[in-house]
């Protein structure tokens, strides 16, 4: 099956916004060996886009434009290694214990990130999302006044009228599995700044549940009721409104009936889920049945842009991962 005609458009507008940098950024990868990761690299680098940086043994005939580093040989291991020590040490990481580590091609990629030698880290090809999630914790950290780090997807449906042009985010799917209503209002704040960098469209937040607007009492919908108070205290801006069910934030004729005078209503086009199962069996549901793309999830709250792959990923899953990290730095 193709990709939607809003997949399609996303990604040439992605391409286009990177290609229009006046310097090409510098993307890791610490699955370098990977064929998938190679394929990505090689369209990434032919096309002008960004600087590849593969963790791997330069392979004989290795493409054009892309720069392959040995974490074994590398000279900048040490700096790493004692970049490492000073962020960990505190957790009784010893220096010995450092330099072992900082040879591991995900750490070693992340390290590369934080030392400033890469704008953005993309892997998780070959690694487990919690491996490559950890690695950017420990080695990356996140932005100063950030607590919550947590991901999005953006799901791209056949149906333009949803969403901007068919675009959608849907949060938190990976990160959070069972967040508090705090953690959820910054959840839903960081998902709207990032619709608005990526999408370039102003986000219309819906916290979503089964209840709309107090049709049904439960501690799940109150979490959810109280997330919205806390970011309408935070994001006075924002054009936010829950608690409210999925087909309430989606359609207008539904809107107007649930949650009349709602300006969200019947127009969401970033979705905050209660907790990371409904996220993740949401958007597979979409994807599967309604023939959606799903493109990522990418982190949100980290101080360098670092994503994670699914094992199961495509090469142009990692040219797209790609591409919104290089926006993100």
């Amino acid at each position: 099956m193709s990709l939607p005609e809003s997949a399609q458009e996303l990604l040439r507008d992605l391409a286009a916004r990177v290609r229009a940098f006046p310097v090409r950024k510098k993307i890791v990868f610490p699955e370098g060996a990977d064929p998938r990761v190679l394929e990505a690299a090689t369209r990434l680098a032919v096309e002008g886009l960004v600087k590849p940086i593969l963790v791997a043994k330069k392979p004989a005939g290795a493409p054009e434009g892309i720069a392959f580093v040995d974490c074994e040989t590398c000279p900048n291991l040490k700096e790493y290694a004692s970049l490492y020590y000073e962020r960990r040490r505190a957790k009784g990481v010893t220096q010995v214990e450092a330099a072992e580590i900082a040879r591991r091609p995900l750490y070693f990629a992340t390290l590369m990130v934080a030392a400033g030698h890469a704008d953005g880290f993309v892997g998780g090809a070959a690694n487990t999302t919690a491996e490559t999630v950890r690695a950017a914790f420990h080695c990356i950290g996140t932005r100063p006044g950030v607590k919550t780090v947590s991901s999005v997807m953006l799901v791209c449906v056949r149906d333009l009228s949803y969403g901007h042009k068919g675009v959608l985010a849907f949060a938190d799917c990976a990160i959070v599995i069972d967040p508090n209503a705090v953690e959820l209002a910054e959840i839903a704040i960081a998902t709207a700044q990032t619709y608005r960098d990526l999408i370039s469209a102003e986000p219309i937040v819906a916290l979503l549940s089964f209840s709309t607007k107090g049709s049904a009492t439960h501690p799940f919908v109150e979490k959810v009721a109280e997330a919205v108070r806390i970011v309408r205290q935070r994001a006075p801006q924002l054009n936010l409104d829950g608690e409210m069910q999925a087909d309430a934030a989606l359609v207008p004729r539904i809107g107007r009936s649930k949650a009349a005078g709602s300006t969200v209503a019947g127009q969401a086009n970033t979705l905050i889920f209660p907790d990371v199962g409904s996220g993740n069996i949401g958007y597979k549901l979409v994807e599967r049945l309604g023939g959606a793309a799903a493109f990522g999830p990418f982190l949100q709250g980290l101080a360098i842009p670092a994503n994670d792959l699914s094992r199961g990923c495509s090469a142009g899953d990692i040219y797209s991962a790609a591409l919104v990290t290089a926006l993100q730095s």
